[in-house]
């Protein structure tokens, strides 16, 4: 089966029906997808039922790689997509799927990339979004919002195959052709940026991520590359010298007055 987009992964996370799954392997097939991986799923992926759907896309399904969580199965990936059909705070600046096509296909050939989808019933979790760089919704009537899984995934690998017809190889101005720093790098240095930034007083320690959300949807959309991220990461060790300096300082003026 002749492969188009290896490099863009189909991610389904605690995907609960085999059906859905086997039609979403034979959906990737159509379009030209050849990498599953399921996070954490909550039935067994090669079950008959998985595999009468899958049809001919059966090298799909059996190929499909397992993870624990999320943030293990978007290690290698510079640049993830999650799906949502709610809004809210954390929800904000939402790709359609065209727009979320484009953007995928327009970052430099050599990256991995990822479309993330959620639960059946309960889609992606805040905290699993926080782990894609952008976040896309398919605009459905109000009366009746979900969509099916297999349906949805059929929907934006489409809309990709559409988008790279359309835009060939050109790449996108934002990234400017850098390679892009995985998430695990990524992840990293938000770690230590959470850690940073709650010890010198920044962050709320009861609630850290209300305000790092806010700088992971920046730096999603500006894409950072492993230098950029070498500096931020420089940037937090300043911070924590500073801290650690001003603390000191604190205890002997506090011993001084004693």
């Amino acid at each position: 089966m002749k492969q188009y987009f290896p490099r863009i992964k189909v991610v389904l996370v605690g995907a609960q029906g085999p059906l859905n799954i086997g039609s979403v392997c034979r959906a990737m097939g159509n379009f030209g997808f050849s990498e599953l991986r399921l996070v954490a799923p909550e039935t067994d992926h090669l079950a008959n039922d998985a595999r009468q759907m899958a049809v001919k896309a059966k090298d799909i399904l059996e190929g499909a790689r397992i993870y624990p969580d999320l943030a293990a199965a978007l290690a290698d990936c510079s640049f993830a997509i999650g799906t949502t059909r709610r809004f809210g705070k954390y929800r904000e600046d939402l790709y359609a799927p065209d727009a979320a096509a484009e953007a995928l296909v327009a970052r430099p050939a050599e990256e991995t990339l990822a479309l993330v989808f959620g639960r059946e019933d309960h889609g992606l979790f805040t905290g699993e979004l926080d782990l894609c760089q952008r976040t896309l919704t398919i605009p459905t009537n109000d009366d009746m919002p979900s969509m099916n899984l297999a349906q949805a995934v059929s929907l934006c690998l489409y809309e990709v195959t559409r988008a790279a017809r359309r835009a060939s190889t050109t790449i996108d101005d934002e990234t400017n052709g850098k390679k892009l720093a995985s998430n695990e790098t990524l992840e990293s240095m938000f770690f230590h940026m959470r850690r940073s930034l709650v010890e010198a007083g920044y962050l709320d320690p009861v609630n850290p991520d209300h305000i790092l959300r806010g700088f992971r949807r920046i730096f999603g959309r500006a894409g950072l590359n492993d230098r950029e991220v070498r500096i931020l990461h420089g940037l937090w060790s300043r911070i924590d010298w500073l801290e650690g300096e001003r603390r000191k300082l604190t205890e002997r003026l506090r011993n001084n007055d004693e």
